[in-house]
């Protein structure tokens, strides 16, 4: 079981920036991959970014330029630098976490940019 908490979600004007952080309940090196999501009201939800334990990254072609996913091994952590935010990334961020077959989902962390 991986219990994960993520923070850093806020209001920010369009152009500027924020920084989310998903803490992980145990070590990070068990988790296969990880990835933040995020959904709209009205839409689905849909893959940002994601980073494997090896490192590897890959992000949605919306946000590719902008935001930067990266783990923290010694903090267990994963985060999200978000840059040259847009009115249209406002949702709700959902840090994930998968291992063992299986996926565990944070309890999410609004953002809202307005313009």
């Amino acid at each position: 079981q991986v219990q994960l908490v993520e923070s850093g979600g806020g209001l920010v004007q369009a152009g500027g920036s924020l920084r989310l952080s998903c803490v992980t309940s145990g070590s990070i090196f068990s988790i296969n991959r990880m990835g933040w999501y995020r959904q709209a009201p009205g839409k689905q939800r849909e893959l940002v970014a994601g980073i494997t334990r090896g490192g590897t990254t890959n992000y949605a072609d919306s946000v590719r330029g902008r935001f930067t996913i990266s783990r923290d091994n010694a903090k267990n952590t994963v985060y999200l630098q978000m840059n040259s935010l847009k009115p249209e990334d406002t949702a709700v961020y959902y840090c994930a976490a998968y291992q063992g077959g299986s996926a565990y989902w944070g309890q999410g962390t609004q953002v809202t940019v307005s313009s």
